[in-house]
């Protein structure tokens, strides 16, 4: 019983984890969307404009990465299990 509430919530925790790439996944087309902005009100930097937004979608993404990386991790590899 204990374990079919473990593998319930888990799987129920999982889900939650997963709406973390919601957020990056706006961030970045807000940045992309205010980067091709700036460029076209100055093209002469775009270098500039484009490295630092690669660099603040980089950063952005990570948060989705760990969100996956936790659903997986209570999927597959679910450390509560070993606590019954």
């Amino acid at each position: 019983m204990e374990r079919a509430i473990v593998l319930a919530a888990s799987a129920i925790g999982a889900g939650i984890a997963m709406i973390a790439g919601v957020g990056p996944g706006i961030g970045q087309g807000y940045a992309a969307g205010q980067g091709a902005a700036a460029v076209g009100r100055n093209p002469g930097a775009k270098g500039n404009i484009m490295s630092t937004m690669l660099l603040g979608q980089a950063v952005a993404e990570t948060t989705g990465l760990y969100g996956f990386a936790v659903a997986i991790i209570l999927l597959y590899a679910n450390p509560l299990l070993g606590k019954l």
